[in-house]
């Protein structure tokens, strides 16, 4: 008996220390490049983790990112965001497995309208977890999102959603779910693939 608590409390690191993260930052000025615009925003690729970039886009003061090698069907006009005007953080968190990523973290700002005199309310904050596309397969969207704003343990539960789901998720065919405590249920997502 004492010989199997040994080898099992020996497994428990391992197993906690499969994951680990890298971080990266964006500075659109530097490292970005513009590939189309348009009146209402535009689109670029950005400097990501090793040689996974980031594809940014922009409409109507709402953004969007893909991370990693995406498919053909991100030409179709892909876009995930928010219904509310938002922007995203300049930080990602990578999470990685044996050096390479399969999942983003990053914080969105979300408007949350107005209040009686016209004056904006906070931004309420949302962790986006997104999948990364891997080489040859491409597939890449958003996975799930976590209101950090009411869940002052959004970064745990962020990673929780990203180590378990984010491999396994299908883009473009299931739906991203929001984790932990949710205020602010009137912010909703927007995803559209061209098609």
């Amino acid at each position: 008996m004492r010989v199997l608590l040994i080898a099992a409390l020996l497994l428990i690191p391992a197993a906690a220390h499969g994951a680990e993260s890298a971080y990266t930052t964006v500075d659109f000025e530097k490292d970005c490049k513009q590939t189309d615009t348009d009146e209402l925003g535009g689109s670029a690729i950005c400097k990501g983790y090793k040689d996974f970039p980031v594809h940014f886009s922009e409409g109507d003061l709402r953004q969007s990112a893909f991370y990693g090698h995406v498919g053909s069907w991100y030409e179709d006009g892909a876009f995930e965001s928010f219904g509310r005007f938002n922007h995203a953080g300049d930080r990602i968190e990578w999470r990685l497995e044996r050096g390479s990523p399969y999942a983003t973290i990053r914080r969105w700002f979300v408007s949350t309208g107005e209040n009686d005199k016209g004056d904006p309310l906070p931004e309420a904050q949302v962790l986006v977890i997104s999948k990364v596309g891997q080489k040859g397969i491409g597939d890449a969207c958003v996975v799930g999102y976590v209101e950090a704003t009411a869940n002052p343990d959004a970064n745990d539960i962020a990673r929780k959603v990203a180590d378990e789901t984010a491999k396994r998720f299908e883009c473009r065919k299931a739906e991203p779910a929001w984790h932990g405590v949710r205020k602010n249920t009137e912010i909703s997502e927007m995803r559209s693939f061209g098609q």
